[in-house]
Formats: structure tokens, C-alpha cells, sequence
């Protein structure tokens, strides 16, 4: 249920970048949502429509990109992306050290919208 309150915010935005900009028809929300989120795209996208029902964005579709869970070691600064299940025993494949930091993974944001 989670969903509800982060899709509340997406509409949020898209309709305030909507009115800024005079659009008539918002026609697709670009998304991006790190691979370490639990959001579940079916449940943001039926939230995004109940939200939106009467709007400038009603029917848009949300286009989602998970992005990969990736660290930086910050001994010898390698970059390297992981499994999620692996975040846990994280350890960098050049020198084996555990003093790593997430890159990327954990984000939520609107990339671009299409609009009419």
C-alpha cells in the first residue's frame, strides 16, 4: 500500500509541470526506480490512474526502468553493479574490501513526460 503515497507524489509533480507548461494531454510518465525498491510497477500504475481519473493525465501510462543496484568501493573506487540479493554481503571484485558505497539502486524519479 506503500505505493499509494509515492504515486501520490509523481502525480503531484506531473501535474504541476503540466500546468507550468500549458499541456493539454500528459500521454506517458517517465519513471526511474532503483532495483532495491519494493514498489510494485502494476499497483503504481492502477494508483496513478485512480489519481488521475479527470485530469490532464488521465490514461497516461507510467513507462518504468529499474536501475540497477550499483556500489563504488571506496578503497580502490572500482564501480560495480550487484544482484539485490548480494547488497547484504557486499564486497568489491577487484580488492575483496567490504567499505563500499551505494551508487545507484535506491532512486525514484521522473525522467520525462510525453505530452500533447
Amino acid at each position: 500500500m506503500h505505493e499509494l503515497g509515492i504515486t501520490k507524489n509523481i502525480f503531484t509533480i506531473v501535474i504541476r509541470h503540466a500546468r507550468v507548461n500549458r499541456v493539454k494531454q500528459v500521454v506517458a510518465v517517465h519513471l526511474k526506480i532503483g532495483a532495491l525498491s519494493d514498489l510494485e510497477d502494476e499497483w503504481i500504475q492502477r494508483y496513478f490512474d485512480y489519481l488521475s481519473r479527470g485530469s490532464v493525465a488521465e490514461g497516461a501510462r507510467l513507462r518504468i526502468d529499474r536501475v540497477p543496484v550499483a556500489f563504488q568501493c571506496e578503497s580502490c573506487s572500482c564501480l560495480f553493479e550487484t544482484n539485490i540479493k548480494m547488497v547484504k554481503e557486499i564486497q568489491c571484485p577487484e580488492c575483496q574490501s567490504r567499505s563500499c558505497r551505494l551508487i545507484s539502486g535506491d532512486e525514484y524519479r521522473i525522467e520525462n513526460m510525453e505530452v500533447l
